[in-house]
């Protein structure tokens, strides 16, 4: 593997991590075709997929640590094979966490996966993990940055299906079950948003050397600020 040009090596792994991650994307979506369909088949292959994504996610950092110890790189070549680790990581992060997705099939019936929505938070949530994909692919800072509007998006997405779902609890004919389900489901996709915000911030690092600016309050801050109100 070290007997090429460094740009060379840099190229193989930049391009190994764009393909994991469009991998991992792909397998979002279906994930969330199983949960829309309730679809055990499709959940079936949201998992084996996930057993892939895992051991290349291994192999990509074990390249990725013999690169650094070998090659020694310093500058821009150092900070693209710590954003590649980095991302490689996250990447393993939304692999279980679609799997947690489909593991919720069975606890929401359609009638509720329509009343929350949860085909519209998905979809926002894939579209700003492919946003954060190109960015990196790219080098494109633009790209990055719009990642970011996404964000603002999913969090207040976010915090209406908690406040909505809390109202529902207090409903005798609520049911618990399916709504916790609910509210897991929105989780995982906020924490899979939260990771595409990581990859664009690395992004934004790779290209200017300089970090982007985050957000005053958590998205736990502003959860609890909104249900003060």
């Amino acid at each position: 593997m070290f007997e090429r040009p460094m740009h060379e090596l840099i190229r193989e792994l930049s391009g190994a991590i764009v393909l994991l991650a469009s991998q991992v994307r792909l397998n979002l979506l279906l994930a969330l075709e199983a949960l829309k369909e309730m679809d055990s088949e499709k959940c079936r292959r949201v998992k084996n997929v996930d057993c892939q994504v895992d051991e290349a996610e291994v192999r990509l950092e074990s390249q990725c640590l013999s690169f650094l110890a070998l090659q020694q790189p310093v500058a821009r070549d150092l900070r693209t094979i710590v954003a590649i680790m980095k991302i490689n990581d996250d990447m393993a992060r939304i692999g279980d966490l679609s799997v947690h997705i489909v593991e919720r099939v069975a606890d929401i019936d359609s009638y509720l996966h329509q009343q929350y929505d949860l085909d519209n938070v998905g979809a926002k949530v894939a579209e700003m993990l492919h946003c954060a994909i190109v960015a990196f692919s790219e080098r494109d800072t633009a790209k990055a940055s719009k990642v970011f509007d996404f964000e603002d998006d999913i969090d207040y997405i976010h915090r209406s299906i908690v406040r909505n779902v809390m109202a529902a609890m207090k409903v005798p004919s609520g049911d618990a079950e399916q709504l916790i389900a609910v509210l897991s489901v929105s989780r995982y996709l906020e924490r899979i948003a939260d990771h595409a915000t990581k990859i664009a911030r690395e992004v934004i690092y790779l290209v200017t050397g300089q970090t982007a600016p985050r957000q005053r309050e958590s998205s736990y801050e502003k959860l609890f600020e909104s249900m003060r109100n």
